[in-house]
């Protein structure tokens, strides 16, 4: 079992930057995969970002490529979102999630979740 706390959502105007992170207690960290969706109110969960236990591979949702970047640091129990050039259409509940997924986009891969952090873009 492992634990995940999301922080660091709030209000940023468009064009703005946000970091979330995610800390992980409970089983060891680097056990698992770490990604992050975001649920907007009247839509499904949506895969924003993935990477592997040990960083060397990430991957993107073409929504966010080029804007956001996934990292960890293991000997921290953290993940990371760095959130830049924040759009309207980025607001969200934004989840971590973690596990030895193999689909990574597929939200029912992941069998870990946080509670989520509220991202708002808006001027």
């Amino acid at each position: 079992q492992v634990q995940l706390v999301e922080s660091g959502g709030g209000l940023v105007q468009p064009g703005g930057s946000l970091r979330l992170s995610c800390a992980a207690s409970g089983r060891a960290f680097t056990d698992y995969a770490n990604s992050w969706f975001r649920q907007a109110p009247g839509k499904e969960r949506e895969f924003v970002a993935a990477i592997s236990w040990n960083g060397g591979t990430t991957y993107y949702a073409d929504s966010v490529k080029g804007r956001f970047t996934i990292s960890r640091d293991n000997a921290k129990n953290t993940g990371y979102l760095q959130m830049n050039s924040l759009k309207p259409e980025d607001t969200a509940v934004y989840y971590c999630a973690a596990d030895k997924a193999s689909w990574w986009s597929l939200a029912s891969s992941w069998g870990y979740w946080g509670r989520g952090t509220q991202v708002t873009v808006s001027s």
